[in-house]
C-alpha cells in the first residue's frame, strides 16, 4: 500500500509499460463543465432570460454571483434561484424555479465528443476514470437522469455532497480516495488554472483544458501520447 496525505492507496502490480510517464498514470480524473461538456448552450441562456425576464447582464450577474455557494452545497437548487431572483429585484414562483433548474441542466448538456469518447475508451481498456466537478444538487440530479454514461466512471466526486469545492485541497484527496489511486498516479483535467494548481499541490499530475487539439499536443509533449490510444497500453 502507498500512503499519501493520510490516505492509503493500492500500488500498481500489473504489466509495466516501456514509457515511464504513461506507466505512472493509473487513473484519469475529468472535470465535467468545459471538459466532458462543451460550452454552454445559447438556447438555454435564452430560455432563462425568457423565464426570469432579466436582460443578459442581470442574468449573468445573478447566475454567477452565488454559483460557488450552490456548487459547494451551501445552497440547494431552490435556494440558489431565490438568490438569483433577488439580484434582479424580484422573486420566482415554484414553477419558474423548476423551469430554471431544467434550463440550467440543459445549459451544460452539450457534450465534448472527443473527450467523452476518450474517457470511454480508457474505461474499456481497464484504466480507472473519475469525474471531479463543482456542481449543485439539482444539476447533478438532472445530469444523472439524462446521461447513463456517467455510471461508467469508476467514481464521481460531486462537490455539493462533500460541502467542499475546487480548489479546496480536501476535494482532491477525496477524489483520489474514491478512485483508490495515489494522487501522483492520477492525471486530472480541468479548464480552470486555479483548479490545476490545486491539483498539483495535492500531488496529482494535471493538464489545463482549452480545446482538444491543444490537449492532444500537451499530452504528446509530456510523453503521454500512448495514453490517447489506451487500447495499446498493457492492461493494468
Amino acid at each position: 500500500m502507498l500512503m499519501a496525505s493520510g490516505h492509503a492507496y493500492p500500488t500498481m502490480t500489473s504489466s509495466m509499460n516501456s514509457n515511464p510517464e504513461v506507466n505512472s498514470i493509473q487513473a484519469v480524473l475529468f472535470d465535467y463543465g468545459m471538459v466532458l461538456s462543451a460550452p454552454p448552450d445559447p438556447a438555454a441562456w435564452q430560455r432563462m432570460r425568457e423565464v426570469t425576464g432579466f436582460d443578459e447582464p442581470t442574468l449573468q450577474r445573478g447566475y454567477w454571483a452565488f454559483r460557488h455557494e450552490y456548487d459547494r452545497g451551501d445552497l440547494n437548487g431552490q435556494a440558489y434561484w431565490e438568490q438569483v431572483a433577488r439580484i434582479g429585484g424580484t422573486s420566482f414562483t415554484p414553477e419558474q424555479v423548476a423551469e430554471l433548474i431544467d434550463a440550467d441542466v440543459e445549459l451544460w448538456t452539450q457534450l465534448n465528443a472527443p473527450m467523452l469518447d476518450w474517457a470511454q475508451r480508457l474505461q474499456r481498456s481497464g484504466i480507472r476514470t473519475g469525474i471531479l466537478s463543482n456542481i449543485g444538487d439539482a444539476m447533478t440530479e438532472g445530469l444523472l437522469k439524462k446521461f447513463d454514461w456517467i455510471c461508467g466512471f469508476h467514481h464521481c466526486t460531486w462537490s455539493y455532497r462533500l460541502r467542499v469545492a475546487k480548489p479546496e485541497a480536501a476535494i482532491y484527496h477525496s477524489a483520489a480516495e474514491g478512485l483508490g489511486v495515489a494522487p501522483g498516479n492520477i492525471l486530472f483535467i480541468d479548464d480552470k488554472i486555479e483548479n490545476i494548481e490545486a491539483a498539483h499541490a495535492a500531488g496529482m499530475q494535471a493538464i489545463q483544458y482549452s480545446n482538444h487539439p491543444s490537449f492532444v499536443h500537451e499530452m504528446e509533449k509530456r510523453g503521454l501520447a500512448a495514453l490517447l490510444a489506451p487500447e495499446t497500453v498493457p492492461s493494468r
